[in-house]
């Protein structure tokens, strides 16, 4: 009767494919921290890193949730956070924020700075293009 009605029948071992594509966060063993940080920036529009238990990453994954973007967000042991200032200061501070102290968000491969900078670009009324700009908000 099910293909009656133009329907299949599907294995029960079946999963959903969200929960069997592998995820691009996984860790290689030989990636240092700086390759590690550098490859989730070039895979991740908006990345958040931050440190366990930071309440500011938390009020920035808030902010960037209510304008509709779901970020990545990363949290870092204490050798890689002393890697991500030395890794990406030169590479990824484009005449704007200097990779700082944790929480830093990175849109569209550019560091946007801490909090701070991040409520300023909203305040200013550049987050929601910069956020189209990259693919990760559609309006």
């Amino acid at each position: 009767m099910m293909q009656e009605l133009g329907l299949e029948r599907f294995s029960s071992d079946l999963t959903p494919p969200s929960q069997t594509s592998s995820t691009s966060l996984s860790i290689d063993e030989e990636e240092s921290p700086e390759a590690k940080i550098r490859r989730l920036i070039s895979e991740h529009p908006v990345i958040i890193f931050s440190r366990s238990s930071c309440c500011m990453c938390h009020v920035m994954k808030r902010l960037l949730t209510t304008i509709g973007v779901v970020p990545t967000v990363i949290e870092l042991d204490d050798h890689e956070v002393s890697s991500l200032p030395v890794a990406l200061e030169e590479e990824y501070s484009s005449g704007g924020s200097v990779v700082g102290p944790l929480p830093a968000v990175f849109i569209g491969r550019e560091c946007v700075g801490g909090l701070e900078s991040l409520v300023g670009l909203h305040l200013s009324g550049h987050l929601v293009p910069k956020l189209v700009l990259v693919g990760a908000l559609w309006v």
